[in-house]
């Protein structure tokens, strides 16, 4: 009869005891310490690293307990990126809830190759102070918004959002400029760089496509990209997009500094704003013959010398 009575009262103790853990788990680290603490969610930081960095930073007395708790109240898919304030004054629920809600600064992805109206939409749509007046500075910068993702104040200005992404592009571009061998201006490689970003899907197409349109603009023939013609037509409502497929003749007849099929040389701004590997294609474009090149369904590249080798192409990759 001890040995049954025995194992109850172990089985009460560890009871109590987890209950007592749980409790103290529960409790603020610092009731009396209500110094605001910035934490920073990373994006997509799982919550076992959240409740580590929690204890490491004092906020919360126990990450176990807090990684449970999290799982226990269903938060775990609704906890944000972003900045929080918080304090060790909070218990561990109230550190859970904050981190559901109420970030300072809000995660926003700036795609590779979208143009500025596309970058507002999303501003538009994530930080609450944007304002329609944004979409006008955005553009001014066309080509200078570096695709990245980025930390923004909820009431954030505009000035401080293009500083971030224009001083982000700035590095980037310092990092690969000694690599140049055109003799383009920087900004006519910005443009150059932007048009590479809309016509080459696959990255070891870039550096081809850069020659193709440096070859042309050497022996001054028209650039005839498709991108620019959708730049300059602008939100497609039927097809819903920045960048309609359904190109007319009469749209490659329109009359605008960026038609590169009525005009030789390049558009006069850049036409999206690229990423690093379409700027080091434009830098250092490779070196050939190239003058045409065409996609195939698949949206892969391929490349001509004469223009009966272009047709060639269209007959085998188009036609069939």
């Amino acid at each position: 009869m001890k040995r049954p009575i025995i194992l109850f009262l172990i089985i009460i103790f560890l009871t109590a005891g987890i209950i007592l853990w749980w409790k103290q788990g529960l409790l603020p680290n610092n009731p009396k310490d209500k110094t605001p603490y910035i934490f920073v969610v990373k994006k997509g930081e799982g919550v076992r690293t959240i409740a580590n960095r929690l204890k490491s930073n004092g906020l919360i007395k126990n990450p176990i307990v807090f990684f449970l708790l999290v799982k226990q109240l269903g938060l775990d898919k609704k906890l944000e990126a972003g900045d929080f304030r918080l304090n060790p004054s909070m218990t561990a629920e109230e550190v859970a809830q904050n981190l559901t809600h109420g970030t300072l600064d809000i995660w926003i992805t700036i795609p590779e190759g979208q143009r500025a109206a596309e970058i507002a939409d999303s501003l538009k749509g994530n930080i609450p102070s944007y304002k329609s007046s944004w979409k006008t500075s955005l553009t001014v910068n066309e080509g200078y918004l570096f695709p990245d993702t980025y930390l923004i104040p909820r009431d954030a200005e505009i000035d401080l959002v293009i500083s971030l992404m224009k001083n982000n592009f700035n590095k980037k571009y310092e990092s690969i400029k000694n690599l140049k061998s055109t003799n383009l201006t920087d900004n006519e490689t910005v443009i150059l760089a932007s048009m590479v970003e809309r016509e080459a899907k696959f990255p070891q197409d870039r550096f081809f496509v850069a020659s193709v349109l440096v070859n042309r603009l050497s022996l001054s023939m028209p650039l005839q990209i498709d991108a620019t013609v959708q730049y300059l037509l602008g939100y497609s409502d039927e097809e819903k997009t920045w960048w309609r497929k359904n190109i007319t003749i009469d749209d490659l007849k329109i009359n605008s500094n960026y038609n590169t099929y009525k005009n030789a040389g390049l558009p006069i701004a850049p036409i999206s704003n690229p990423g690093i590997d379409a700027l080091k294609a434009a830098i250092n474009p490779e070196k050939t013959n190239y003058l045409y090149y065409i996609s195939d369904k698949s949206g892969h590249l391929h490349f001509a010398k004469t223009l009966e080798g272009h047709n060639a192409n269209v007959n085998k990759y188009i036609n069939n």
